[in-house]
């Protein structure tokens, strides 16, 4: 009970001072126009790092929660210059998380997404370019999480990421023991093959999620991909799968969709494809 008053007063206490200092952003409006739809409330939760803000209905603690995981948002205004907040505009993630009719949805922004700076002072560029998946990243995500279980009672955790949400999902899915099944939706699985594929810098700092996607090969997942997607191709997912297991692991492109989607427009028919594993 301690833990869910100090959750409770770390949300009020930062939604206080969001509110004071006038950070109730458009994007954050929008958001949370979208979160209504589905009854998810926008709450904050801090770790050393990061503090993240996400939005959240449960109401079955015996259920498994399902977590969704924000892509890279705005990273880069060009090739060769980084955005000053890389919040997206159209959250992809929070937009599938909103047609999840299941009783425990989460959907988590990325760090330094939507979260007004004056309550997450560490955010730098680094953190959403080069160190993206770097491993204090991966730990700060895995903290929140962990919050996040303590806030809900619940024990099992369902990770759905897209695109690089879908690398963090993958990543945490590797180091954590409590999760159920792992789906990602054009998922930047693998960092370097993209990277060299795009012929943009490589990202030494940060992990790749093929390097130990040995490590889910008794973990069921689907692997989503636009089959019109050219900025991160179906080959990525089937690259990803082939380290895994063809038993548990499988990749199902999507024909129609880009690497933006719409995958709103699929994702109610996408999510009843349950990952399993084959005898």
């Amino acid at each position: 009970m301690k833990a869910d008053w100090r959750f409770l007063y770390t949300s009020f206490a930062a939604l206080l001072i969001a509110l004071l200092t006038g950070c109730i952003t458009p994007s954050i409006k929008h958001a949370e126009t979208i979160g209504s739809t589905a009854a998810l409330v926008r709450e904050y939760i801090a770790t050393p790092l990061f503090t993240y803000t996400i939005f959240i209905r449960t109401n079955d603690p015996t259920q498994t929660l399902h977590v969704y995981i924000e892509g890279d948002g705005v990273a880069w205004l060009s090739r060769y210059q980084p955005s000053s907040d890389p919040t997206p505009d159209e959250p992809a993630a929070l937009k599938l998380a909103a047609l999840d009719p299941t009783a425990n949805v989460v959907y988590l922004a990325r760090p330094c997404q939507f979260t007004p700076r004056q309550m997450t002072p560490r955010c730098q560029a680094t953190y959403w370019t080069d160190k993206r998946f770097a491993p204090e990243v991966i730990d700060s995500i895995s903290q929140a999480l962990d919050q996040i279980k303590t806030r809900t009672h619940t024990s099992r955790l369902a990770l759905i990421g897209y695109s690089g949400g879908g690398a963090v999902a993958a990543l945490l899915a590797e180091k954590r023991h409590d999760i159920e099944s792992l789906r990602t939706i054009a998922g930047y699985l693998d960092v370097a093959y993209v990277n060299q594929l795009h012929q943009v810098s490589a990202m030494p700092e940060s992990l790749n999620p093929i390097d130990q996607a040995s490590a889910l090969i008794q973990l069921p997942q689907i692997h989503f991909s636009g089959q019109n997607d050219h900025i991160i191709p179906s080959d990525v997912a089937a690259r990803f799968v082939a380290r895994t297991s063809t038993q548990c692991a499988q990749t199902i492109p999507v024909a129609g969709m880009s690497h933006h989607g719409p995958w709103e427009r699929e994702w109610p028919r996408l999510l009843y494809i349950a990952p399993t594993c084959q005898p």
